[in-house]
């Protein structure tokens, strides 16, 4: 049997059309470039709206301070007649006279005496409390926790009435001491609340050494938990500070004796008597008085609370 003398072909071995070849590469990503050029384009524009945003609330926050900073410089004629001029001659004299005859100087003095005996109450009882919430487990001690927690929730105008006839039956309606407890108690569940966090994150082992060594927990905490913790009670005390400087509903509620008055009441009270010969100018150096320790204590110590606010997330 003669075989056939022509080559035979398999369908691997036949050649393909170069038309069917170039059909079959797989195509390069062209459109990389320009994804990668759109992600470009939509970070920048991200940034810019975050950047735009943050512009327009310091705005916000600064022009009605300088406002109220270059008013308390005019008198009244300016201050209705051109209210966003500077002002023609610059009057010192509405920080003297807003000091003595408006009894700024009084007020002040009435909130240092409050804020800084609360202050320093609070954070005397609030690190000891989240110290031992932190450092030692006992039964309720959850609950505890979320009690402060709790409070922190609670809204401060619910508990006025009873506020009021609790403080009364105390004997202490309108005096310092009164005042200072219940800032005391108001700020008690977020001191609480941030340096159980806090304390939870300091390291253990040279309180460990400390009790092996013979020391006392008091010793402990007042000799070694306490210095460790310096950051976060610095926080925490400086927001205490804004807050019970600031603070308004209290002392309305429970101080009515107008030679106690804190900064609050005095400049609240100084805008809505008419017996002051309507005195704005004076009005605008009272808040500026009121104003000045607040931003400045922020100016001085801003790094050391951005500080304390962030080193217990990077341990």
């Amino acid at each position: 049997m003669k075989t056939s003398s022509y080559p035979t072909h398999t369908a691997t071995s036949l050649p393909r059309p170069a038309a069917h070849q170039e059909h079959d590469r797989v195509p390069e990503p062209a459109t990389r470039p320009t994804q990668r050029r759109i992600k470009r384009v939509g970070a920048h524009a991200a940034t810019g709206a975050t950047h735009a945003l943050l512009v327009f609330w310091a705005l916000l926050a600064t022009v009605p301070l300088l406002w109220a900073l270059i008013s308390a410089f005019k008198d009244n004629r300016e201050l209705f007649g051109n209210p966003w001029q500077l002002p023609s001659t610059w009057h010192a004299d509405n920080f003297a006279r807003a000091w003595s005859r408006a009894s700024i100087g009084d007020y002040f003095v009435n909130t240092l005496i409050v804020v800084f005996g609360s202050l320093v109450l609070t954070m005397i009882l609030g690190s000891m409390v989240a110290y031992v919430l932190a450092r030692f487990t006992f039964p309720g001690c959850r609950l505890i926790y979320f009690a402060f927690v709790a409070g922190m929730a609670f809204p401060v105008v619910l508990a006025l009435v009873p506020l009021f006839f609790v403080v009364k039956n105390l004997g202490l309606l309108g005096s310092y001491h009164g005042m200072i407890l219940v800032y005391t108690a108001y700020a008690l569940p977020f001191t609480v609340f941030f340096l159980t966090s806090f304390f939870r994150t300091l390291p253990t082992a040279v309180a460990e050494a400390a009790l092996i060594d013979g020391a006392s927990q008091e010793a402990i905490f007042f000799r070694i938990m306490l210095p460790m913790a310096k950051p976060g009670l610095l926080s925490v005390g400086i927001f205490n500070f804004l807050g019970m400087w600031n603070q308004y509903l209290l002392p309305v509620a429970l101080n009515s004796d107008r030679d106690k008055y804190v900064l609050s009441q005095g400049l609240a009270n100084l805008a809505s008597q008419q017996g002051y010969e309507a005195d704005w100018s004076a009005l605008f150096a009272g808040l500026v008085i009121a104003a000045v320790p607040v931003i400045g204590l922020y100016l001085v110590l801003q790094r050391r609370i951005q500080a304390g606010l962030t080193v217990g997330m990077l341990k």
